[in-house]
């Protein structure tokens, strides 16, 4: 099943009942303007969860910031995030928002937060208490009014214990919590997944059933540690070198239990319609289909 967000545009597929937890937890909290805590895995949609909570929320029109806090070096991060004015610092030659102003009145996303300068963690908790924000080399404060939604694949308790992350933060951060669970502890949302990818990468050939029963059983017996990253990854490679139409286990590039052995594929089957030259139109029309995808498989594609 599909879950979608207000207009559609971002959507989560979920078959499982943890998936689908997750998604009313997630519909619950977007109403609010409390800071959320996405935690999981790399790889498990953690952004995809903060723009669907952003869609879904009242103010889908309002702007939707992300910032990567383990991409950016450390002395640019301060400014990207509070902005900066002409002077501040050298090579400052023009005067620039930071993010939270950018993202003033919708939702800003601090990805990978486990990853902030203990420094810049104490400028960060000041600004979520007083709701203000300064520029570097500033002297007017902007007031926000600021979505926060923190993501992180480290736990952030562990962190604390280990002196790498503020717990005063955290507590400011984890008000309400939000876990995606990888997806080996949810394998009802494999195949709807890798249908979903089909009909993304695919879309012309997304009319047919395109995963045969042996790519299947490969796609449920793998652990994908790298979650639905992987697993896009996975589908992408496997539409670009399948040999005909059908995907087969070999095309996927996984390792396979040795008991699984690859099946043919199945062949299409014609539509039964009424009406006499019709039907035998619809059948010479769908003989020479099957023919095509016979010779073009047994010739591997060439």
């Amino acid at each position: 099943r599909q879950e979608s967000a207000s207009a559609g545009e971002e959507g989560f597929v979920s078959c499982s009942q943890a998936g689908r937890r997750l998604l009313a937890m997630a519909q619950r909290v977007a109403m609010t303007r409390a800071p959320i805590l996405i935690s999981g895995e790399t790889g498990t949609g953690k952004e995809l969860m903060a723009r669907y909570i952003h869609r879904f929320s009242a103010q889908d029109d309002a702007p939707f910031i992300a910032v990567n806090c383990a991409a950016i070096p450390e002395q640019m991060l301060e400014s990207i995030l509070f902005g900066h004015e002409k002077g501040a610092f050298t090579g400052a030659v023009n005067a620039q928002p930071g993010k939270f102003e950018l993202a003033n009145g919708g939702t800003l996303l601090l990805d990978e937060i486990g990853e902030l300068p203990l420094g810049l963690q104490a400028k960060l908790l000041r600004v979520l208490q007083e709701q203000r924000v300064e520029r570097l080399g500033g002297r007017r404060e902007i007031a926000l009014d600021v979505r926060i939604i923190a993501a992180t694949n480290r736990d952030l308790q562990q962190e604390v214990a280990q002196g790498r992350f503020r717990a005063d933060l955290m507590f400011r951060l984890d008000v309400l919590p939000l876990h995606i669970s990888p997806l080996r502890e949810r394998k009802e949302d494999v195949l709807a997944l890798a249908r979903r990818f089909i009909r993304q990468y695919a879309p012309q050939d997304a009319r047919h059933e395109l995963l045969t029963e042996d790519a299947c059983r490969a796609l449920l017996a793998h652990d994908w540690p790298g979650n639905v990253r992987e697993l896009e990854n996975c589908l992408q490679r496997a539409l670009i070198l399948r040999n005909g139409l059908y995907i087969q286990a070999q095309d996927l590039g996984l390792s396979l239990p040795p008991s699984s052995a690859p099946e043919p594929a199945p062949r299409l089957q014609p539509q039964a319609l009424e009406g006499g030259k019709a039907a035998l139109r619809a059948s010479g029309k769908w003989a020479e289909y099957q023919h095509v995808i016979d010779t073009i498989r047994r010739f591997g594609g060439h």
